[in-house]
């Protein structure tokens, strides 16, 4: 190999390494506006209209996007757990818009000694077996965060909220996936409960 091709070779490989690299919330957000995220007229499932539509579905259940979602959801909620010196011993919410969520963060958490268990809550309890509406590892007197894709009017967390107290848990924040900004943190927070975001509408879209 020639010198010159040699020089050129070392040149290209310490410019790459020179250019910065995506971080996974980056890398999440890419995939977020490609995947899951539209512009239009909407008809929302709150009823209300929208000129925005997210499905998260489509990241969180894509193999890498889940990944991003695992790294950067349990960075904010352990960052919230140690700067509060919050004690909380599970993750879940509603079926089926946080199942995933729920996972892939709890999945982030194993080994480290403030892991958390995983749970999922039904939209009804079960009309049979122990009639429960919790399924998974949830437990009477544990304090979770309960999660959701999407806040719109918050409706879907508050019902959650409303599950998980029933049960006799307590509830210590919220993380959502994307805050659409239409008023469901004010009515979550308005119950006591913080809300961590991993994207609100404008950190997506500018």
């Amino acid at each position: 190999m020639s010198s010159f091709l040699w020089v050129g070779i070392e040149f290209f490989g310490f410019v790459l390494q020179a250019l910065p690299k995506m971080s996974a919330k980056d890398n999440l957000k890419k995939m977020l506006l490609e995947k899951s995220v539209r512009t239009g007229d909407f008809t929302l499932a709150s009823g209300k209209k929208s000129d925005l539509y997210v499905d998260c579905r489509l990241t969180a259940l894509d193999n890498q996007g889940a990944s991003w979602i695992g790294e950067v959801g349990w960075g904010l909620v352990k960052e919230r757990i140690e700067g509060e010196s919050l004690v909380v011993n599970a993750i879940g919410g509603m079926t089926m818009g946080a199942d995933p969520i729920s996972l892939v963060v709890g999945m982030a958490s194993a080994g480290d000694e403030k892991s958390l268990q995983i749970f999922n809550i039904r939209k009804e309890p079960k009309g049979h077996g122990r009639g429960k509406q919790i399924e998974g590892n949830f437990n009477k007197g544990d304090k979770v965060v309960v999660v959701d894709d999407v806040i719109t009017t918050g409706g879907s967390t508050l019902k959650a909220i409303e599950a998980i107290r029933a049960a006799g848990g307590e509830v210590v924040f919220c993380l959502v996936l994307v805050d659409r900004e239409e008023g469901g943190r004010a009515a979550i927070e308005s119950e006591g409960i913080p809300v961590v975001s991993i994207f609100t509408r404008t950190e997506l879209l500018g």
